[in-house]
């Protein structure tokens, strides 16, 4: 079993930055990739950002350019750093790892981003 603790979320103004971090514990040798989705009210939840154990990357277009995902390995701790913060960027955020028959999920972090 693998556990994930996302934090780092709260209330930022449009334009601004956070960084969420998502520790994981247990079995974390199983993961090979771990990703942060999000799901804002009324919708479906939506891939962010994923990064492979080797340190290769992968960004939807929403979030290219403004969103940084990395890892720090030798505290199985994931980050996502969100710049240029909009609205439509108010969501859930969920850390994911992914093991080879399992996708492992955090309890979520709220982001809400308004004036």
């Amino acid at each position: 079993q693998v556990q994930l603790v996302e934090s780092g979320g709260g209330l930022v103004q449009p334009g601004g930055s956070l960084t969420l971090s998502c520790a994981a514990s247990g079995r974390t040798d199983s993961i090979y990739a771990m990703g942060w989705y999000r799901q804002a009210p009324g919708k479906q939840r939506e891939l962010v950002a994923t990064i492979r154990t080797g340190g290769s990357t992968n960004y939807a277009d929403s979030a290219k350019g403004r969103f940084t995902i990395s890892r720090d390995n030798a505290k199985n701790t994931v980050y996502l750093q969100m710049n240029s913060l909009k609205p439509e960027d108010t969501a859930v955020y969920y850390c994911a790892g992914y093991s080879a028959f399992v996708t492992y999920w955090g309890q979520g972090t709220q982001v809400t981003v308004s004036s």
